[in-house]
């Protein structure tokens, strides 16, 4: 008996009516990106690549025709006395800023998190703590000029207690209107690093204040040693999230004392400003949008390396 042996050909795969081919499939998610991406090139690439090009050119928008100026507007902007002036301010502006909302934002995270507390009271403290952030820029700095005028509430208490004899112009005199200015900002911006701290908080496991309190660590020692550790990354994304939003902080300011008096407490903001809608240079208001925007791209690149390194 002869066995004959018989090939089996496989037919070759077809695509169906449903399949799509493998590069049509590769595109897919670029068109449900489409929009967004649009959205960004027209909103935010287009218009820096214009100030960018903007800062380079002299009599820009004010004339029909405008000459190429090189780096002389940089060199103007950089020269400039109130521009360094801006500078000094925004730098202490964001610094004590930055700091003083993480001391706050982690003594009443701690606060909130304690077990000494009954959970009503955390609940009434959560909810008056949490009040500044529910505001906005322009009911805040209305709030606050009413309440620092001569005339006003915090002028009236600090007489009472003898602390002055007169009635202090906080946002008029050049000696007390940038403090405050970094007080009120200081004052707006701190619920929003209790709440992240209160969270950070609260995923520390317990068992590590379990285990330092086995070894004989006391209250201290737990909070250097567990507390700050664990919150390490918190702190640090929160910090430099705060140096730029700070340092792009320009309502208050400009609500409360516009800048003045006598240039005190002129920011990098109110001062592009300025060049630009009251002086109309739009040239030199363009260079130093674009130094403004170098100063934050530094803060940012620092903020994208340490979430990639969590």
């Amino acid at each position: 008996m002869t066995l004959t042996a018989t090939e089996t050909v496989t037919p070759a795969k077809q695509a169906g009516p449903g399949r799509r081919p493998a590069r049509t499939r590769a595109l897919i998610p670029y068109g449900y990106l489409s929009p967004t991406l649009l959205l960004i090139v027209v909103l935010m690439v287009i218009p820096i690549v214009m100030v960018i090009g903007y800062s380079f050119r002299d009599n820009v928008i004010v004339q029909e025709n405008s000459v190429f100026a090189g780096i002389t507007n940089y060199t103007k902007v950089l020269t400039d006395p109130d521009f360094l002036a801006a500078l000094k301010n925004t730098g202490v502006f964001i610094s004590v800023s930055t700091v003083a909302h993480l001391l706050l934002g982690l003594a009443f995270a701690m606060m909130l998190n304690t077990q000494l507390l009954s959970g009503v009271t955390k609940a009434v403290f959560r909810i008056v703590y949490i009040l500044p952030w529910l505001f906005t820029i322009a009911v805040i700095a209305v709030i606050w000029r009413l309440l620092l005028d001569p005339s006003g509430v915090v002028n009236y208490v600090l007489h009472t207690l003898g602390v002055v004899q007169e009635g202090v112009n906080w946002l008029g005199d050049p000696g007390t209107a940038l403090w405050a200015v970094t007080f009120v900002n200081i004052w707006s911006g701190y619920p929003f690093f209790m709440i992240s701290l209160l969270a950070g908080l609260q995923g520390i496991p317990h068992d590590l204040y379990e285990a330092a309190a086995v070894d004989g660590a006391n209250p201290v020692q737990r909070f250097l040693n567990v507390t700050l550790p664990q919150l390490r990354p918190v702190i640090i994304s929160m910090a430099v999230l705060d140096l730029i939003w700070t340092s792009q902080q320009f309502a208050l300011i400009w609500m409360t004392t516009g800048g003045g008096p006598l240039n005190s407490t002129e920011m990098l903001s109110t001062y592009t400003y300025k060049r630009a809608f009251s002086e109309y240079e739009f040239a030199t208001a363009s260079a130093a949008a674009v130094i403004v925007l170098l100063l934050t791209m530094v803060l940012a690149f620092f903020y994208v390396r340490q979430q990639r390194e969590r």
